[in-house]
């Protein structure tokens, strides 16, 4: 049962072109998610692993509509990538980028908030649910994921990736699955 996204939720990627994104782009991938586009201004008509680049969420969403957005941006650009997919109607934000300011996330939260949307992070790896989406770079490569996460009731909220995996291992180790893991 999932939460928060499921096996047809459309993401983007903000900061697509940077080292971490790349990574966990193709981790998602791999795992079955849909990635329909990525965001990195001025590397637009570029593509990561086949997943085209724009130079803005808008003229991302004009071509591959979404649903949530994964932004891994340096964390003076969140605010105004964050405001940019929740100006364009993003529901789900997963803010993987650390060390952003109080002030931002608040304004964030705030504006979220007022667009009926939902905001994973700041300082998250994302989210999982079991066989059906990864959305940013919980759980590590696809191998790991599949072999530690299962479906089922149990939903996991932790604010360390790492204990997340670990609980949802020893839960699919007794028989016992997850729903939706951040």
């Amino acid at each position: 049962m999932a939460i928060l996204a499921d096996e047809n939720t459309r993401i983007i990627v903000q900061g697509i072109t940077g080292r971490e994104a790349v990574t966990f782009t193709k981790d998602m991938i791999d795992y079955g998610s849909k990635v329909v586009a990525g965001v990195t201004p001025g590397k637009g008509g570029q593509d990561v692993y086949g997943v085209p680049v724009f130079n803005t969420v808008f003229e991302a969403l004009k071509a591959y509509p979404a649903d949530a957005s994964v932004i891994s941006v340096p964390p003076a650009m969140i605010k105004g990538a964050a405001l940019e997919a929740l100006s364009n109607g993003i529901k789900l934000l997963v803010i993987v980028a650390e060390r952003v300011p109080r002030k931002d996330t608040i304004e964030i939260l705030e504006v979220a908030r007022s667009n009926g949307a939902v905001v994973i992070g700041p300082n998250t790896l994302g989210m999982i649910n079991p066989h059906t989406v990864k959305i940013g770079m919980a759980g590590g490569p696809v191998e790991n994921v599949k072999s530690a996460y299962m479906p089922g009731p149990v939903g996991i909220a932790s604010r360390s990736g790492g204990m997340t995996t670990e609980i949802a291992n020893l839960l699919t180790i007794n028989g016992i699955g997850q729903s939706t893991c951040r």
